[in-house]
Formats: C-alpha cells, sequence, structure tokens
C-alpha cells in the first residue's frame, strides 16, 4: 500500500488519520514554532539579567501576584506550565535560597501553599521589566490589537486544565 498524500484529507478507512490539509499544516507548524522557539527566546534576557530560568520566573511571578503572595502547588505548576514534580524540585531551591517557604494549606490539609518571601518577592521585581521587555518584543509589539485579541481567544481555547484544578 502507497503512503497517502499529505493532500489526502482522508475518505479511507475510519481508522486512517485526516492528513492535514495546507492550511492546517501551516497553523499547526506555526504553533509547533512558537511553542519550541519563543519559550528560549523569552528565557535568555532572564538568564543573562536574573540567573533564573523562565519557568523560575514565572513560578516566582505567578506566586508575587497572588493577594497573599501564596499559592497551591498544584495551582503553581499548572500556572506555571510545569509538572508537580518539577515544581517541587525548582521550589526547593528557592527554599534554599530563602525566596520561598511551604506550608500546609490551612483550609485543606492535603495541599501545600508556596509562600514567596520579601527576598523572593525582590527577586521578581528585579527580574520582571526584563521580561516585560522581552514579551513586548517578542510577542505583542509585532501584533495589532486584534492580533492580540485573537492569540488570546487562540490560546484559551486550546488550553488544557487538569481536572483537579477545574
Amino acid at each position: 500500500m502507497t503512503s497517502p498524500s499529505p493532500a489526502d484529507t482522508g475518505g479511507g478507512a475510519p481508522d486512517e488519520p485526516q492528513w492535514l490539509t495546507p492550511e492546517e499544516k501551516e497553523a499547526w507548524t506555526g504553533l509547533a514554532s512558537l511553542v519550541l522557539l519563543l519559550p528560549g527566546r523569552l528565557e535568555a534576557p532572564l538568564q543573562r539579567a536574573a540567573g533564573l530560568t523562565l519557568f523560575e520566573y514565572l513560578a516566582l511571578s505567578h506566586i508575587s501576584e497572588t493577594p497573599e503572595r501564596r499559592l497551591r502547588m498544584s495551582e503553581l505548576a499548572y500556572l506555571a506550565n510545569g509538572s508537580l514534580s518539577r515544581l517541587s524540585n525548582v521550589v526547593k531551591r528557592f527554599e534554599q535560597r530563602g525566596w520561598v517557604e511551604r506550608h500546609p494549606d490551612p483550609d485543606d490539609g492535603r495541599f501545600t501553599l508556596a509562600a514567596l518571601t520579601d527576598a523572593g518577592y525582590e527577586v521578581v521585581v528585579a527580574a520582571a521589566p526584563v521580561h516585560v521587555r522581552a514579551v513586548r518584543q517578542l510577542v505583542l509589539d509585532p501584533l495589532t490589537a486584534a492580533d492580540q485579541r485573537a492569540l488570546a481567544r487562540i490560546a484559551a481555547k486550546l488550553r488544557t486544565r487538569p481536572a483537579d484544578l477545574a
């Protein structure tokens, strides 16, 4: 049996893949490029200026944006786009640096809260301008206001939220 042409959009057996149209392939490869390349471009200035990875910055930043500067670890893992085990390792390093403390959640002891210390808050405040400049330069400035709204809508449609955080 010969391989189907990429332009073949199906019509065969129900278990055969529905191949991407050229427009679908362009959308997919564009998204894949963003997902794979953009994080490194956003991380480089953070590494140079603050010695932080993008994941580390996002974790600290998300905690800093909560009213009491504390957040459940499971929610933080989702917001920073990482696994709970990866976050635990990062938070352990933050604890060693005096940036974060962990405590049982007083509302539900099954959960752990990550709380940002004053020293951790200072790290975020120092790194934030570097990150915002990179976000503006690499993401927002090339887009029109309509593009930005479309990007937000698309991101919302593609976002997946773990069942335990829904």
